[in-house]
């Protein structure tokens, strides 16, 4: 195996690694804030690492191109939606979660 297709494997284990925090995320955490932070972060950078292995082994071609913008869009849109979502819980007068101590 070359190097570029061992660079490939690592950043697809990497965001797969993220992918699986991200989900461990929406299962532990106790409240739709904390879930959507950790969604929005770990899931975001799973995603942009994996298509980067891909992007990788696809060479100098047109799929890098399709990868790359691809990339730009979730890099942009995956936060923003996370952010429009806890933004729209909070207008509906939903609150975070906290310890018994902190009411």
């Amino acid at each position: 195996m070359t190097p570029i297709e061992w660079l490939a494997i690592a950043l697809v284990l990497a965001g797969t690694f993220f992918g699986f925090v991200a989900v461990v995320g929406i299962v532990r955490l106790p409240d739709l804030y904390t879930r959507a932070h950790a969604t929005s972060k770990s899931d975001t950078l799973g995603i942009i690492l994996t298509l980067s292995g891909a992007a990788l082994v696809f060479g100098a071609d047109l799929a890098v191109a399709k990868t790359a913008i691809l990339a730009a869009f979730l890099f942009v849109t995956n936060p923003t939606a996370a952010h429009a979502i806890t933004r729209a819980a909070y207008d509906q007068g939903i609150t975070p979660w906290t310890t018994e101590g902190d009411e």
